[in-house]
């Protein structure tokens, strides 16, 4: 019996040694585990100070100056969900720092003196200032806004203001956000003159042609194009606000409506996944809400698009809310020529004009300068 308690006490021995290895694994694996997450935590303030400096050493600008392309909204066929930008015509806008901790507009340029000056009433400065909130920051600065757009001429103007102010104070911080994620403080400003729909915000700021059914980087969708089309754009010198061409469309449609409007948004995707330029102008030609109602505010529209197309044009739509006018042409030579036709006879009826030939601009908003 003395032999078998010995040997109970022996395993009871042993199993406590065990017990107690255990206990000290267990407390070593907890202190490591410890020490493990406080150091991670050391390294991931380390690389957020590191990124910090980085930025603020790489941030030595006083001034930054953005571009933003015109665009189309709608593109005919799809109103409020399709925009693109176009080439060369666009606005600038200038952010420089600022010693008071609010934002100042500056100077104004090309507007006629028609915009606020008021940095809560223009689309710039709302903008900017939506952006900083977005991003915390406090500082101060100075805006100066170079409008190479007419207002109201559905070439995507208040956009334009927008998405450059927006580019340019996130390039003069350092580009704390990437490009695409700039779209909720750019609609801030466009949402002063027409509504939460980034038909003309998404284009401007990431180029193409887009879709679009939101207001977050999520819901664009950048979709095909091919090499060889072109645009020829005329602009009559009458203002059509936004507002007003939007109060004259029809709060409902009817199933048989809807049906061929959805239709031709179908061969509108059909024709541009072909690159079949000719189809793609019967599409966009295809809408049956929106043109109509709008049509009594563009002078001449129909008989300006049996104009364009005697002159080689495949097609002819209004460019957003107008009353700028846009011809697609299968070619530079035919825009060219289809653009001094659109103005010849505007001018013959009467009305004064700007027309170009562009093509899509696939760049979207950039920074020209800083110093």
């Amino acid at each position: 019996m003395l032999h078998i308690q010995q040997a109970t006490t022996g395993c009871t021995g042993i199993n406590d040694r065990i017990e107690g290895v255990f206990f000290l694994a267990i407390h070593t694996l907890q202190f490591a585990r410890h020490w493990c997450n406080l150091f991670g935590c050391l390294i991931s303030i380390a690389l957020r100070i590191t990124v910090l400096a980085i930025n603020s050493s790489a941030n030595t600008y006083q001034k930054v100056q953005a571009f933003a392309p015109a665009t189309m909204a709608n593109m005919g066929i799809g109103f409020d969900i399709m925009g693109l930008a176009f080439q060369s015509l666009g606005d600038i806008v200038e952010v420089a720092r600022h010693d008071e901790a609010d934002v100042v507009i500056v100077d104004i340029a090309g507007d006629g003196g028609k915009l606020p000056r008021d940095a809560h009433k223009n689309t710039a400065t709302v903008a900017i200032m939506a952006y900083l909130k977005e991003i915390g920051c406090t500082d101060g600065f100075a805006v100066t806004i170079k409008k190479g757009l007419p207002l109201g001429s559905g070439l995507g103007s208040s956009a334009a203001s927008a998405v450059a102010g927006v580019v340019a104070v996130n390039a003069l911080l350092g580009s704390p956000l990437r490009k695409e994620d700039l779209l909720p403080a750019c609609m801030e400003g466009e949402a002063l003159v027409s509504g939460y729909h980034a038909d003309n915000i998404a284009p401007c700021l990431l180029g193409g042609l887009l879709l679009v059914d939101g207001i977050t980087p999520d819901c664009v969708l950048r979709l095909p194009i091919y090499n060889g089309i072109h645009f020829a754009l005329v602009t009559p010198n009458i203002s059509v606000l936004t507002s007003e061409a939007r109060s004259v469309l029809p709060q409902s449609i009817s199933l048989k409506t809807m049906i061929k409007q959805t239709a031709g948004i179908a061969r509108f995707m059909d024709a541009l996944h072909r690159g079949d330029w000719s189809a793609l102008a019967r599409a966009m030609e295809a809408d049956e809400v929106i043109e109509p109602a709008r049509a009594h505010l563009m002078p001449y529209l129909y008989e300006l698009r049996q104009h364009a197309k005697a002159h080689g044009a495949l097609g002819l739509v209004i460019s957003g809310a107008g009353p700028t006018l846009c011809a697609i042409c299968a070619s530079d030579d035919v825009a060219e020529k289809v653009a001094i036709a659109m103005s010849d006879f505007y001018r013959t009826n009467g009305l004064e004009a700007m027309s170009f030939a562009t093509q899509i601009d696939t760049e979207g908003a950039r920074v020209i300068s800083a110093e």
